[in-house]
């Protein structure tokens, strides 16, 4: 008999990758989304597999799932700050009314859950590199503090669940991410820098670009996720890749790889942006013999191929997307 695992936020950049892993390795994936953020080109490849069935639904309101369920991976949230900003109540709502259903339904599946945190927790670190006990410098009443807090909040729950009812529980504390399904659009700096690149426009650095970020391609990052899920570790542990670059050289990096002649460009840097981000990686080394294999060049270059393959729409595509039809009045 397949396991069957439900993964929320299916159609989304992780989710979607999370659902090929799964069905490469034998499992019958549930996908759900509300297509709030995610793109069901990115799953639209997987609706005749026998082994994915696919249904729409906002997790903010009651999951039911019939039959037997295994295994839960809850990846459902907007993820970038062009979003988050937009829908922030929906944020916090899924961080936690969604969490919770989740939880709930885990606990009478007899499932074992993992939850998606993220490397945000940390808010702007006075640590560096972050360790998983630190506890971090969140400003709760920012703009980014929907995204932090209700993170935060999510794995508090998912902790009391785990300690109140024996529920099996896994957290993974994602850092920055990229790959081939990221929306060109979506306002991170991977999809904003190569987008500008495609469309001949400067590159737009915000702040002094002395910033750093460790970038993580997304095989790499699932891995290291179905490895989590399957430890008997119930605590957060980071998954990323440590090499730190600062965004004026990642800049730079871009145009080399692009073979573009664009300026770099400079606007202020946006309240509460983390001026460092770099995940100390031990402890999944130690627990889950897990590092990083996919060198930033590599990755870049299966990411722009990715982007320079899109149709022009996308490509020039306003960067607001109209979250209106996906919202519950």
């Amino acid at each position: 008999m397949k396991k069957n695992v439900l993964i929320t936020g299916a159609a989304g950049f992780l989710g979607s990758h999370l659902c090929d892993k799964f069905i490469s390795e034998n499992f019958h994936v549930i996908g759900m989304d509300n297509f709030i953020t995610g793109d069901i080109s990115n799953i639209e490849h997987l609706k005749n597999n026998p082994n994915f069935q696919f249904i729409e639904h906002d997790v903010t309101e009651f999951v039911k799932i019939e039959g037997n369920l295994d295994y839960i991976l809850h990846f459902a949230s907007p993820a970038s700050p062009i979003d988050y900003l937009k829908i922030p109540i929906q944020t916090l709502k899924v961080g936690s009314l969604g969490t919770h259903n989740l939880l709930g339904l885990a606990k009478a599946k007899k499932a074992r859950i993992l939850i998606a945190s993220t490397s945000e927790v940390y808010g702007d670190p006075l640590v560096h590199p972050q360790t998983e006990d630190y506890y971090g410098n969140v400003n709760t009443i920012g703009p980014r503090g929907v995204y932090d807090e209700a993170k935060r909040f999510q794995e508090s729950i998912t902790m009391a669940y785990h300690r109140f009812h024996g529920l099996e529980t896994r957290i993974v504390r994602i850092f920055n991410t990229y790959g081939p399904r990221m929306r060109l659009n979506d306002g991170r700096v991977i999809p904003a820098f190569m987008g500008q690149a495609l469309r001949g426009e400067d590159l737009t650095i915000f702040g002094d670009g002395l910033q750093t970020r460790s970038f993580c391609y997304v095989d790499d990052q699932v891995e290291g996720i179905y490895r989590l899920l399957f430890s008997d570790y119930s605590y957060p542990v980071n998954i990323g890749n440590p090499h730190e670059i600062s965004i004026k050289d990642f800049a730079n990096e871009i145009i080399k790889l692009t073979k573009t002649n664009q300026k770099i460009i400079y606007k202020e840097l946006p309240v509460d942006d983390p001026l460092q981000r770099q995940p100390d990686i031990s402890l999944a080394k130690k627990i889950l013999n897990w590092s990083p294999i996919i060198g930033r060049q590599e990755g870049m270059q299966k990411t722009f191929d990715y982007f320079k393959k899109l149709p022009k729409d996308k490509l020039y595509k306003s960067e607001h997307k109209d979250f209106s039809k996906h919202i519950k009045k």
